[in-house]
Parts: structure tokens; sequence; C-alpha cells
């Protein structure tokens, strides 16, 4: 009876094991062997000399043990040995010397062996999960999912996919638009998976700017097919973005193929990026070309590079200074982390009306203007007075990180020295 009773506890073990995702035959047979090996090893000393044979599918198994037929007197250890008496009542024709095998019942070795054993395949079983969820993860890093509002808390959101996994979407890594109630589907990109003592996190992103390439990869068949090349994306997320593409074949236009008849393609991708504006421009490596591109829509006049320190000095006609800056000043940050250079946006003075005057280098203002002000704007690398006056004045507020009033009394006093001589 015992038996029967311990045989169904073990059933429900199994079916438990047998239900578990993506686990192949050979690696839970495996498992459930190296359990029992493992709680016969404890009770005696060793497992050599038995054989484990399991049946995952029915729920069963069966413990063989083999052991070496000794005459009763030389018997030391009946876990290897029988004696010869014991082993003729199996078979008469046993001999000392030879192997008797037999059937062992586990349900014999006792509760506390049974017990050992379900907590032995338990912690296997979880150990198991966790690796298995960890390697599937791992290969999806940087693809897109779907899963489903599980839980929302203040700093991260729980999300379940399809076989019940849980995966998280911290507030960071979600649009600052975004809002979600329990059981909605989300989509997102896995960002990367965490293994901290052996407890996999999968961490999922929307602000990734892998996320938009992996979408723009959906909605274009031609980047799919590798006829267009996403070179480089620069994104404030809710906000903007700038993709840069390629293409390899003269006859495909790539911005338009990423845009589509009247905007058909990116107006999916702006819809889940909650009405982020996609700006997409034609990749060169032409460096001066490719900014004048990056800072579209504005037309420049002309442009300064200095390659070593990655540092571009952007001339501009007066009314295209706003449009190079944008609202917030996103369109030259974002110009700025496509190209990968500092830009520094200067309106064009006529030759006409440039006076000949030397120029001030701002230290000389120090008795007139304060010295953390005079530091703010040099550490914009903007070193004299007419280099502020050429400025523009949201670049100085923005990049500068002053207040509205204090640039325009700096410019004021800059003014009054020029006026005066």
């Amino acid at each position: 009876m015992a038996k029967k009773e311990e045989t169904v506890s073990l059933v429900d073990t199994f079916a438990e094991f047998k239900e578990l995702k993506n686990i192949n035959r050979t690696t839970m047979v495996s498992v459930l062997e190296e359990s029992f090996r493992s709680v016969i090893a404890k009770m005696f000393g060793t497992d050599e000399n038995y054989d484990v044979i399991v049946n995952p599918d029915k729920g069963d198994f069966e413990i063989w043990r083999n052991r070496e037929v000794v005459a009763d007197e030389d018997l030391t250890n009946p876990n290897l040995q029988i004696p010869l008496s014991e082993a003729q009542k199996i078979d008469a024709s046993y001999e000392v010397g030879e192997e008797v095998t037999d059937e062992v019942n586990f349900a014999s070795f006792g509760r506390r062996a049974i017990l050992n054993l379900r907590q032995t395949l338990a912690s296997k079983i979880l150990e198991l999960e966790k690796d298995t969820l960890y390697n599937k993860y791992i290969d999806k890093v940087g693809t897109i999912i779907s899963a489903e509002v599980y839980q929302i808390w203040k700093k991260e959101m729980l999300l379940m996919d399809d076989e019940q996994n849980e995966l998280l979407l911290p507030k960071s890594e979600q649009i600052p638009t975004d809002f979600y109630h329990k059981g909605e589907t989300v989509r997102a990109v896995v960002d990367r998976v965490e293994n901290k003592n052996n407890n996999p996190k999968i961490i999922l992103s929307r602000t990734s700017p892998v996320f938009l390439q992996r979408l723009f990869e959906l909605e274009v068949p031609e980047i799919n097919d590798g006829l267009i090349t996403i070179k480089k994306i620069a994104r404030i997320p809710g906000e903007r973005a700038k993709i840069a593409v390629e293409s390899y074949d003269d006859r495909i236009d790539p911005v338009g193929a990423c845009v589509g008849v009247k905007g058909s393609r990116i107006h999916g991708i702006v819809r889940e990026l909650r009405n982020e504006n996609i700006d997409v421009i034609n990749y060169t490596s032409n460096t001066q070309l490719f900014i004048q591109r990056a800072l579209s829509p504005a037309h420049i006049s002309s442009i300064k590079l200095n390659e070593e320190e990655r540092k571009a000095e952007v001339f501009l006609k007066p009314e295209e200074v706003s449009l190079a800056i944008g609202k917030g000043g996103l369109n030259i940050k974002l110009a700025s982390m496509l190209t990968e250079y500092t830009i520094d946006v200067f309106r064009e003075v006529d030759e006409s009306t440039q006076q000949e005057d030397e120029d001030i280098y701002l230290d000389e203002f120090r008795d007139e203007i304060e010295g953390w002000i005079i530091d703010a704007i040099k550490g914009i690398g903007i070193e004299t007075a007419k280099a502020v006056l050429n400025a523009p004045r949201e670049m100085l507020i923005e990049q500068a990180d002053l207040e509205e009033e204090t640039v325009d009394e700096v410019i004021r006093i800059l003014k009054k020295e020029f006026e005066e001589e």
C-alpha cells in the first residue's frame, strides 16, 4: 500500500516535470535519473551498482541493483554483495562470483528517502526551468515580442508571455506617454537578460533605438531583404527620432521606401511609438553632407569641421537658426547624436556689415558679468564677445543652461561695448 501511495506522489512530480516548457525528453530522463541516483548515493554511499530506468510518459520507474554472490561467511557489504543462500532463493543455479540483478522497491527505502527524492526533483525542476528561461530569452535579445500586462507597479510593469514567463518593463524603458491597463498587450524589444544568483530577469524596452530599428524591419520589406540598411539611429523617446538609411540598389529610394506612399509605412511605427516624430534621411560617408542632412529641415550656408575634436561649426541665415535648433533644442541634439559630432550653430553675418574691430575675450568682462556666467558660456566653446553676439540666443539658453534674462543681459552688455567703440 505504501508503494502505491508513494508511486502516486512521484507520478505527480513527473507530471509537473513533463509539463515544463521546452524541455526535451533526453534532458528530462537525465535529470530524473540523476535525482534517483543522488538519493541512492546518500543512502548507500555509492550508486555505481544501480540501474535506474525512468519512463516519464507513464510517470513510473524501476530500480535494479547489481550485487556479487559471496559465501555467507564472507559478506562484508550487503549493498554490493549478496550471500549465496539468499541468491539461491532467487535462482538455485547461482554460484559464488556471479552477479545477481534484482529489482528494488523504492518505497522500502523509507519515507525519508522518498521525501528527499521529491525535494531533489523539485529543486532540479526549478533549476532547469530557470536555465531554460534564460537560454530562451538570451537568444531573443534584440527581437520584438508581445506580452500581456499582468501587474503595474510604480517603477516597472510585470508582463506575461504566452508561456506564462515573467517579463519586466521598467518605467525608464517606457515611452513617457505610455499608459497601460492590466490585460492589455504590449510590444517591446528584449533589451537584456540578467542572471543574478541563477535567477533570470528578462528586461524589455520600448525606448531603445533597437526597438525602432526592428519596427522598421517589420514594416519595410526592403530592409528585411537587405536592399536597404539602417546605418544610424538617434532617438529621444516619445518626442522625435532621426534615422539614417542607405540603399544598395540605385533604383530604390531608401527614404521613400521607408516612408511609404502617403506615409503608409511610417504611420504604423509612429502610432506604436505614441506619435513620436520620425525623420528619415539618406546616409552618406561625407561628414559635411551628413551633418547638413541631419539638421534638416534647416538649410545650411557653410560648415567648419574639426575632425580631431569631432566638432562642427554650422553657419546659417538668421531665419534658418530656429529650424536647425528645433523645439526645445531637439533637432540639434538629435543631429549631434546621429552624426556623433558636437554641433554649434552660428548666424551668418554679411561681410559688408562686419566691422573690422578686434574681438574681445569674455574674461575681460568679468567686472560687469558674473564669473560663473562667463564660465558657462565658455563651457560650450564660445570664448569671445563677437562669438556670443553671432550665436543664436536659443542656443545660449539651451546649451549653456542659462536663464533668458541672464542671456539678454549678457548680450546687452556686449553690444554696448561695441557701440561705444
